[in-house]
């Protein structure tokens, strides 16, 4: 069997160690004039990628964005770490604003059916929505088995063995090829990209594409009411004793 070609997944976020701050109107949070970087489980899944094709179980790789024309340095990031090449769908500001998982998960899986894909890993989720649904419905829109919150990928003879971090501890499962994989916290530390890798990315190929390039309608099937500040916590107060402890409790009535 040839070596696989694997689609990764990279979508720009606010990076991860920027302090959000809600936009006034409450429609959203501040983007303007803040840092971007890729999304850190993005980046996990590229790793993996470049690692499989590393291991000579992949052979050619390729990282799609859905966004603005800032996704592109996002894909030379990808393209610095090892992917071959990238495609772009170019959405515009407005429409970015209102684009959701379902959106993404049917431009990806037309991308994968078009690029003849047989691996498609993603981020579980991302760290601005934490929706964690785009792997699911990219898996089911194409009709292949999923394998999420992956921590651990290795190849057996037709598919792939993964071990998934679940809430009783972890879960190995098979799939059979093709199939969709997403990365978790622990699935691997993605590299840095090196000068030298950062100035050949600039000659890799990236192609500008658009959702109606896919016949993807980018109507939103949601319509977000209200962006919120989380609650500011009540400072803790000190007691002396246990009992003056339960009289407190008992006094707000949690006892």
């Amino acid at each position: 069997m040839s070596g696989l070609r694997v689609l990764v997944g990279c979508k720009r976020v606010i990076d991860y160690a920027v302090k959000v701050r809600v936009k006034p109107d409450k429609t959203g949070v501040v983007t303007e004039g803040v840092k971007h970087s890729m999304n850190p489980f993005d980046e996990i899944a590229v790793e993996e990628a470049v690692r499989l094709k590393e291991k000579k179980i992949a052979s050619e790789l390729l990282a799609v964005s859905c966004g603005p024309s800032q996704c592109q340095e996002t894909l030379r990031t990808a393209l610095a770490m090892g992917v071959d090449k990238a495609i772009h769908v170019e959405i515009g500001a407005k429409e970015f604003e209102t684009m959701q998982p379902i959106h993404v998960s049917k431009i990806l899986a037309k991308i994968a059916q078009e690029e003849k894909s047989d691996l498609v890993i993603l981020g579980k989720q991302a760290i601005d929505d934490d929706c964690n649904q785009t792997g699911q419905m990219t898996a089911a829109i194409l009709d292949w088995p999923q394998a999420t919150f992956a921590s651990k990928v290795e190849k057996n003879n037709g598919g792939l063995d993964v071990t998934r971090e679940v809430d009783g501890g972890l879960e190995t499962i098979k799939v059979k090829l093709p199939a969709v994989v997403t990365s978790d916290l622990r699935l691997n530390e993605p590299r840095y990209a090196t000068l030298p890798n950062i100035m050949k990315a600039k000659k890799k190929p990236l192609t500008k594409k658009s959702a109606a390039d896919y016949g993807v309608d980018l109507t939103p099937r949601m319509e977000q009411i209200s962006v919120e500040d989380p609650p500011v916590r009540e400072a803790g107060s000190k007691v002396e004793s246990v009992e003056e402890l339960l009289a407190k409790l008992k006094e707000k009535g949690l006892v």
